[in-house]
């Protein structure tokens, strides 16, 4: 798809005006399942791109869903305040977005993309309904970082018409988008996933469906072996992180890192790996890792996990 974005540089950010449209090969009408973390983020990108005329967003419990609303309308206005979005293009964004907790709404949607919480067992139920439930065109997209696309393509019942989109936390700003094929994605399906990418001001990159894909299959392994030094007493916290920082140009370091993400994330992510590839040596679980855990110190998110943490603000190591 052809298109220009009028976008003017204001001070420190840009201000985003409607789309022109040259040629339309992209989807109409998008459904946005979960609005979580992650799924608000996707439902906002795709309501203020311009490329759509709808946006179904759906979530099982009213009240996760009115959640989801606040955390979008409030994002929304926080764009016009800082004055990178007009009180006019809000308005017309916040009003592409259709709130359901009615499943059937997705029945006549082009493309939905699946943002529930990383449980395999969920994502069957929901796949095997809302299979039922689309027209058989409809296109199906996981944001899944860490589950296996080409299972859930075979509980949705349309293989061909199922790839990934894994976009990053915060959806927003972040730019990338990884978009997985599977040995069964129709390759104009893929096609079409990935110019969507593009469409909504997104940067996509292609890969096959790896686990962690492209990014957590280097990152989260990497986490690991810092982790894996703590618990060989190879070096402190603080020395490994200044390691990668100084010496490799990283913005922070990988125990930093870790406890940014959240430390519960990285051993869920770490033990489905291990479970499923149990003889790839690149997926270890660390001790300290699973200490960390079990005593509930999860990182940023709890206020102490290789560091010490005030809200956003990193202390000292523990």
């Amino acid at each position: 798809m052809l298109l220009t974005k009028n976008v003017s540089r204001i001070r420190h950010g840009y201000r985003f005006s409607p789309v022109r449209f040259l040629s339309s090969t992209s989807f109409e009408k998008v459904g946005v399942v979960g609005l979580g973390l992650m799924g608000h983020g996707i439902c906002q990108v795709a309501a203020t791109s311009g490329v759509h005329s709808s946006i179904v967003a759906y979530e099982a419990e009213q009240r996760f869903l009115d959640s989801g609303k606040e955390r979008i309308e409030k994002s929304i206005a926080k764009l016009v305040t800082k004055d990178k979005m007009s009180p006019k293009d809000a308005e017309t964004a916040l009003n592409r977005i259709t709130y359901t907790t009615d499943a059937s709404a997705l029945s006549d949607v082009d493309f939905v993309v699946e943002a529930v919480i990383e449980n395999l067992d969920l994502k069957q139920k929901l796949y095997e309904n809302i299979g039922q439930i689309c027209k058989p065109e409809t296109i199906f997209a996981s944001n899944t970082s860490s589950l296996s696309i080409s299972e859930m393509a075979a509980f949705s019942g349309r293989p061909e018409k199922f790839v990934g989109v894994h976009f990053f936390n915060p959806v927003q700003i972040m730019k990338l988008v990884e978009v997985i094929r599977t040995e069964k994605t129709d390759p104009d399906v893929y096609e079409k996933t990935y110019g969507w990418v593009s469409d909504i001001g997104k940067v996509p990159v292609s890969c096959g469906d790896t686990p962690g894909f492209i990014v957590n299959r280097l990152l989260v392994p990497a986490l690991a072996q810092a982790m894996l030094m703590v618990d060989r007493k190879d070096a402190t916290v603080h020395d490994i992180d200044v390691s990668l920082q100084l010496g490799a140009g990283h913005p922070m370091g990988p125990l930093h890192l870790a406890d940014y993400i959240g430390l519960d994330t990285c051993l869920f992510i770490l033990e489905g790996w291990v479970e499923k590839y149990p003889d790839e040596a690149a997926f270890a679980i660390p001790a300290c890792l699973k200490e960390l855990v079990d005593a509930g110190t999860l990182g940023r998110k709890t206020g102490k996990g290789f560091y010490h943490w005030e809200g956003d603000k990193r202390g000292d190591p523990v």
